[in-house]
Parts: C-alpha cells; structure tokens; sequence
C-alpha cells in the first residue's frame, strides 16, 4: 500500500488541528498525512490528535538532536531543551567514553551521544517498562536495564563513568495539575513528578554520582532555572563541582559538575 506519503494536507485538515490549539497545524497535517497509509486512518489519528493524544505518541517518533527517537503510547515525549544536555556531555567526554543516562525514558540523551561521540559504551537505566521497551529500540548496541535509578547498573562501571546523564522529573508535585493536558494526561506521572520541590529525584541522582564517576567525569542533570541554585548546592555537598548552563533558544537549563582528576 503506497499510503499517503507526498500528498498535501487540505486545507480542511489544517483547520481542525487549528482550532484544537494545535499552534503548528500544518506541520501537524502534514506529519499526520506522511504517517497514514489510508484516509481512513488519517481521520483516526486526526480524531485522536483532536482528542489531545501528543503527536509523537501517534507519529511513534519525535525529532531530538537530528535523530529520530522512537516513543510509544505511555511514554515521556523528549523535549528539544533537553539537547543541552547532549551538547555539555559531548563537548567534554573522551573518546570511547563509557556513557550512562539515569531516568532514561526513550533513552533520546543515551542515543544522541551514541550518534555524536566516537565508540562510546552506553549504558541506559528507567524504572517504567514501556520507556525500557522503546529505550532497546533506540540503543540497539547498548545495555538497557529495567530498575530503580542506577540499582541494575554493573558493578564493573564503578568509578569508571565519564558521563552520566539524566532528564530526571523535576515538576513540583503541586504544579503537575498547571501542566498541558498532552503531559499530564499522556506521560507518566512517575517521568514529571519531583517531589514537593521538584528535586526530590535529582538529588538522588547527584548522591549516586560519586560512585559511578571517573576521574575527570562529568554529570549533567536538567532542572529548571529556579531550581538551579538548590541543585547546584546539592551538587557540591556531593563533592562535585557545579556549574549552571542554560540556553536561551531552547528554555533548557542544566547542572553541569565534574569530579577532580586525580
């Protein structure tokens, strides 16, 4: 079935994502026309878009760092902010660097750095099975392991991670409810929810990071500005050295700490 790729989205189409909200509405369509292979499943996925389902989910892939990472129904949909945080690993990691990404999700970090680095080691660690199920899609040559944080990470890389990264949750639990409905109503709560501050998971992160860590290895955490300087704080207690990154394109905000090379 040839499906409906190369046809242009009428005019119809563009409307009704419009008055969804949807603000890139032909984008939108025409995504939405490439993906379908009849016009009977176009109006499905344009019914479900309507509804409110994230067109990733009904697309099975969203665009992060000129890579395309598969997602799936249930699953946190990477967000272009979270680049930063490909760009501040990769600037600063050796070649055939050993690559860890905590609360991977999709594994969109894990992935970009396999894509940019040269013969990385790549590991990926997310509690939720359908973010491990597409995490394995993404990093077909890495190890991805289902588990609480860094619990079924291999001993073996103790002290021997140049980089470890993580998108952990940092909504406060009390502004889940101010969020998109495509967030809060589509991705787990588990993937948003940071606890009373939003840090709750992150300083968890920043805890484990001395014992996974290099000599001279970094760790880049997300978070938001207004959390920055909590993080960072949290950050040097664990005997790291914090810096905060942010990138006016995007929004993205990062912590960015290193060990001491021996």
């Amino acid at each position: 079935m040839a499906g409906l790729a190369g046809r242009v989205p009428d005019a119809d189409l563009v409307a009704t994502l419009r008055r969804a909200g949807c603000v890139f509405a032909e984008d939108e369509a025409r995504l939405l026309t490439e993906a379908a292979r009849d016009d009977a499943e176009l109006g499905r996925l344009v019914r479900r878009r309507v509804a409110g389902t994230p067109l990733e989910h009904l697309l099975g892939w969203v665009e992060f760092d000129g890579l395309r990472i598969a997602v799936g129904t249930g699953v946190f949909v990477p967000r272009r902010r979270t680049e930063l945080l490909v760009r501040e690993a990769a600037r600063r990691a050796p070649p055939r660097a050993v690559v860890v990404e905590l609360c991977c999700g999709a594994a969109a970090i894990a992935a970009a750095l396999t894509a940019r680095l040269d013969d990385p080691e790549v590991y990926a660690v997310d509690v939720d099975p359908a973010a491990v199920r597409c995490a394995r899609r993404n990093l077909p040559g890495g190890h991805v392991y289902a588990g609480d944080l860094d619990a079924p990470l291999p001993r073996r890389l103790e002290h021997r991670v140049d980089v470890l990264a993580a998108n952990a949750p940092y909504v406060p639990t009390g502004e889940i409810g101010r969020m998109p409905p495509e967030a809060r109503e589509h991705e787990p709560r588990a993937a948003l929810d940071g606890g009373a501050d939003g840090l709750d998971v992150a300083r968890r992160v920043v805890a484990v990071a001395p014992r996974w860590l290099a000599p001279g290895g970094v760790l880049v955490i997300e978070t938001s500005e207004r959390q920055a300087p909590a993080l960072a704080d949290a950050v040097a207690a664990a005997g790291l050295r914090p810096v905060v990154v942010h990138d006016e394109n995007t929004g993205g905000t990062a912590v960015r700490a290193s060990t001491l090379r021996r």
